[in-house]
């Protein structure tokens, strides 16, 4: 497996900055819909961080759409060719630039205004998670069921990063032990529904994928899978512990349990971005074994 050059690179990264943006604005939003009264106190923190990763995810889909021009070209000279991004636009990159694009406006319209906004902010993000099911490896598949089955696991990937930011804020602040032990048990009741699906849906397109148990350990994409799996298994280990012990414990009013969730939160979160970048590399600049 050869290392991505500085254009791979730089599109790994942007990649990186458009899940963080749209999973963690998206996942702030079905937070907000959910757990409305539970977070009231912190309402005002969590739609200027969806709002800020919308932006981001807004950024990220401009210099992506560039890069890719400068992939195909090798050049800088890619990333502002009228000709190169003109043909991309025609293709299905130039689809899902306009995808994200409203997706990402219609983030930032909803969380400005009030009543429906919810709502149109969460109709968004959906749309922009959508589009990632309309280009990439599982795209070639040409499986409505498959796009509909990662865009169920993508909107549940979302939620689980969406809770991060505000059960750990809460769970910092004394006052607020009690409804950030009610959301984490909430959540911890959802996850146990959210958490097999994932497995199996993950599973499942990694074998439509790969197909092969030899590809998984002898390729490069094979390899990065298994490493995916690895972060996402240490994920669940420290997910576990929050619903089964710091959680309870902070159900009964425990101030030390609350920091320990705070902590554990904050490792997960750098999973998660491990795991981030791992499918960022697998998108971006790996290819599928033979």
């Amino acid at each position: 497996m050869s290392m991505p050059d500085i254009w791979g690179i730089a599109a790994i990264l942007a990649k990186l900055a458009l899940y963080i943006g749209f999973a963690g604005a998206t996942g702030l939003v079905i937070v907000k819909c959910l757990y409305s009264s539970l977070v009231t106190p912190i309402s005002l923190a969590m739609k200027r961080q969806s709002m800020a990763l919308a932006w981001l995810a807004l950024i990220a889909t401009a210099l992506g759409f560039m890069l890719s021009g400068a992939l195909l070209t090798g050049g800088a000279d890619g990333l502002v060719d009228p000709e190169m991004l003109g043909l991309l636009w025609q293709t299905s990159v130039g689809d899902v630039f306009v995808l994200r694009v409203i997706g990402a406006a219609m983030i930032l319209v909803g969380l400005s205004v009030p009543r429906f906004g919810l709502g149109i902010a969460l109709v968004g993000g959906t749309m922009a998670l959508w589009s990632f099911a309309q280009i990439g490896h599982l795209s070639d598949l040409e499986n409505f069921g498959t796009q509909l089955l990662l865009l169920a696991h993508l909107i549940c990937v979302a939620f689980w990063v969406g809770i991060f930011s505000p059960l750990r804020s809460m769970a910092l602040q004394p006052e607020q032990i009690a409804d950030a032990a009610a959301l984490g048990h909430r959540f911890g009741q959802a996850a146990a529904l959210m958490v097999p699906a994932l497995i199996v849906a993950g599973f499942w397109m990694a074998w439509l994928l790969v197909g092969d148990l030899r590809a998984l350990i002898s390729t490069g994409y094979g390899q990065a899978l298994l490493l995916k799996v690895l972060f996402v298994g240490l994920l669940l280990i420290l997910a576990a512990a929050n619903k089964l012990r710091f959680v309870p414990a902070m159900l009964d009013g425990d101030t030390k349990a609350a920091q320990h969730l705070a902590r554990s939160i904050e490792v997960e979160a750098l999973i998660v971005l491990a795991v981030l970048t791992t499918t960022a590399t697998l998108t971006t600049v790996l290819t599928l074994p033979n």
